[in-house]
């Protein structure tokens, strides 16, 4: 189990864009994430006529380092760090180290 999955909220704590807040679209092998509005840069693409690509300059997602994100607590509204912890139904839930709730409602 991982302690961020996809989905889930978080907020950037180091690098360009600290702060803000986004929705992880995707989790790549394991280290990497992409978060919807976070590390954003322009790409000049070129044009394909045969595909029907347009040229010009685009909007592009990069990845994140996943150390570089914290997942964001509502209650709080701050990054908070991720226990795991198994309930009495033997259920493997992760849980926020500061309020010690689930994450996981």
């Amino acid at each position: 189990m991982q302690k961020i999955k996809q989905g889930d909220e978080v907020i950037v704590i180091v690098g360009k864009d600290k702060g803000k807040l986004g929705k992880v679209a995707k989790i790549l092998d394991n280290e990497k994430v992409l978060v919807d509005g976070i590390n954003v840069v322009k790409k000049h693409q070129r044009g394909n006529p045969n595909l029907g690509v347009s040229g010009g300059i685009v909007d592009k997602n990069l990845p994140v380092h996943i150390s570089n994100v914290a997942l964001y607590n509502p209650k709080t509204k701050k990054g908070d760090r991720v226990g795991f912890k198994v309930l009495d139904d033997g259920k493997k839930v992760r849980f926020f180290k500061s309020t010690n709730e689930n994450v996981e409602l």
